[in-house]
């Protein structure tokens, strides 16, 4: 049985097109994020890869670095890199399990992979009130907001892959706009509007978003008198597994109590 898909590529291409260089700061902050995980490691990298929508944020980022587009197929040769960075695709990727298994095979051993990602919290206040708008206008629900994965998930992926010594993290971020309007438009100029494979083909009325934009007023305006948009950042770390790496000792491996090395009594848990 094949798998729906999610994204309409073919759609996302042409909103990615027409993106405004200024509006790339979720780009620049995936960025700065791959910058400083890079900097914590003791290693020089000589063969980086950055699977990117947007080549032109990269620029700069690393010496002998190749960036690659966020296609179904990536563009990696096997073994062929020591660092991979995939950033702000796979929010869109039809398979993005699929997405880290084609980076973990383009990393030598023990090489590291860094994932950047958007997730569940991101525009929770713009889903929620189109769909409140939706059901009042409309009298029901369509696919307007792309899904996005929750860290605890999006976390377990790198082990599906066959990654080691997984960690995640956030980094949140607020924007403020004037209007419902002026968030959308934002979106578009980054790349972001609607462009699930389920949605709807035929233009939304204006009622809906005028009732969407008195909600988002309603329910979140701040004390600036601006609505608050939230963006959330998921850094995923692993690396390719190697022999070198360290491995967590076999339970029941000790060979000295933890109350010894504490200096306190043992006592026993009831049963």
């Amino acid at each position: 049985m094949t798998q729906p898909l999610l994204t309409d590529r073919t759609a996302l291409a042409k909103n990615r097109a027409r993106a405004q260089a200024e509006a790339l700061f979720l780009h620049d902050m995936a960025r700065e994020e791959a910058e400083d995980r890079t900097a914590f490691v003791n290693r020089t990298f000589t063969s980086p890869a950055v699977v990117t929508p947007f080549a032109q944020a990269w620029d700069g980022f690393m010496e002998g670095a190749v960036c690659v587009p966020d296609e179904d197929v990536l563009d990696l040769q096997p073994g062929a890199h020591d660092l991979v960075i995939h950033a702000m695709g796979l929010h869109w990727a039809n398979d993005p399990v699929g997405q880290l298994i084609q980076c973990r095979r383009a990393l030598q051993d023990d090489g590291l992979l860094i994932a950047i990602t958007l997730g569940g919290q991101t525009l929770h206040e713009l889903r929620a009130v189109l769909a409140e708008a939706e059901a009042q206008v409309a009298g029901g629900l369509s696919p307007r907001v792309a899904p996005m994965g929750e860290i605890r998930d999006l976390g377990g992926l790198l082990q599906r892959a066959g990654l080691a010594l997984p960690v995640a993290d956030v980094v949140p971020l607020t924007a403020q706009y004037r209007d419902l309007w002026h968030l959308m438009r934002d979106l578009r100029a980054m790349g972001e509007a609607n462009a699930l494979q389920s949605r709807l083909r035929r233009p939304a009325r204006r009622a809906l978003f005028e009732t969407a934009d008195s909600l988002y007023k309603g329910h979140f305006t701040n004390s600036e008198g601006r609505i608050p948009a939230t963006f959330e950042l998921v850094c995923l770390t692993a690396w390719a597994p190697s022999e070198t790496q360290q491995k967590p000792l076999r339970p029941g491996s000790a060979k000295s109590r933890l109350a010894d090395a504490l200096k306190v009594p043992e006592t026993k848990l009831p049963d």
